[in-house]
């Protein structure tokens, strides 16, 4: 590949251009919003100019509902030799592109599993894509040459191809994308008119659980709308088990030990359902998950102290899973909490109490 064309400059589409761009490769910009691109243009994405023949890909950035338009406009113009998308959805798409008789032989939909809470192309990053899942879409009709232009896009942004049916991926991310931003959602909702006491206790659960809420609402709107039927399947299980939680609970207040009894079995049962829901979830690097023990570590919030709290366990020997930090309320300090192999936990608890640090393990 040597020359791609890039049709919405947010986000996806934007950082899609600026790991294209850095990898050499002449991209030019397009956005019905001219402030957009010419933003993106000016984070070195590519240039505003029109090319002077058909690029080799052109990539549609744009919400789900105008794939289909705005593929039709580009295939008119003759813009690219192939094409894909990068939407969320996939069979909606896929249903007006064939309503409208569009070439499906030099098309193939993708779906790159990469995003942020922060949309527009100042969000966007190189490396947004490193390391994620790339779902491509393929049908029977679809190009061999469409095929490898698309794998070449994916490995020049960094990502790992997996090849999927369109319906079977919009069932798959409704379950593990669209309805998870919902719940976020729901669950941010709460806090909307809680008590002010109430919300300054929030630590890195519900931090955790709401960090999506952040997403710009618009956009998902756009989203769910193109999945909503599959989103709204998957709510209704959730509803039925939520209806069950409840009710649960309810019997937990009650008089009767036989009817606690049955309380305690049902929520239960729900969070013991939700440990092997989670424990399916892929661990480092796509690898079966893989269970870690925690070290905490109290630390100031002075510029440098996690660069030496890093450098502590690397002089240690000991390699970091995966990290996370929580803030103190009022207190200029937060407790890192420093995941790794339970054989290195207790090495790694003893090197940093010896040089000082204040170490807990879960131990």
């Amino acid at each position: 590949m040597r020359t791609a064309a890039v049709i919405g400059t947010g986000l996806i589409g934007t950082s899609a251009a600026l790991a294209l761009s850095a990898r050499g490769i002449a991209v030019h910009l397009r956005d019905a919003d001219p402030d957009a691109a010419r933003t993106a243009a000016s984070l070195g994405a590519g240039t505003l100019d029109d090319p002077e023949g058909p690029v080799d890909l052109a990539v549609l950035a744009v919400p789900p509902a105008l794939i289909a338009p705005v593929l039709a406009a580009a295939q008119r113009e003759g813009l690219a030799r192939h094409y894909t998308d990068v939407a969320s959805v996939k069979a909606g798409p896929r249903r007006d592109i064939a309503e409208l008789g569009l070439d499906t032989v030099h098309y193939i939909g993708s779906h790159p599993m990469a995003g942020a809470e922060r949309n527009g192309p100042l969000a966007a990053r190189a490396d947004l894509f490193e390391g994620r899942t790339w779902v491509l879409t393929p049908t029977p009709d679809t190009d061999t040459d469409t095929l490898n232009a698309a794998l070449e896009l994916v490995a020049l942004c960094g990502a790992v191809p997996v090849v999927m049916d369109a319906a079977a991926h919009d069932r798959a991310v409704a379950l593990v994308s669209h309805t998870p931003q919902v719940l976020a959602s729901l669950v941010a909702a709460r806090l909307e008119h809680a008590e002010e006491n109430a919300v300054r206790l929030a630590g890195p659960g519900i931090r955790d659980t709401t960090r999506i809420a952040g997403s710009n609402p618009r956009m998902w709107v756009e989203i769910l709308s193109a999945n909503a039927g599959m989103v709204a399947d998957v709510l209704e299980e959730l509803a039925a088990d939520l209806g069950g939680a409840v009710s649960g609970l309810r019997a937990l207040q009650a008089e009767d030990e036989a009817k606690r009894g049955a309380g305690a079995v049902a929520v239960e049962d729900v969070l013991r359902r939700g440990n092997a829901g989670r424990a399916r979830i892929p661990g480092k690097h796509g690898a079966p998950p893989t269970r870690y023990e925690t070290v905490a570590v109290l630390i100031g919030d002075q510029p440098g102290e996690l660069a030496r709290l890093f450098a502590e366990a690397g002089r240690a020997g000991v390699n970091i899973e995966d990290v996370l930090i929580e803030h103190s309320t009022g207190q200029q300090a937060g407790l890192v909490q420093l995941m790794v192999a339970p054989p290195a936990a207790g090495p790694l608890t003893s090197a940093l109490q010896e040089r000082g640090w204040r170490v807990r393990s879960d131990r």
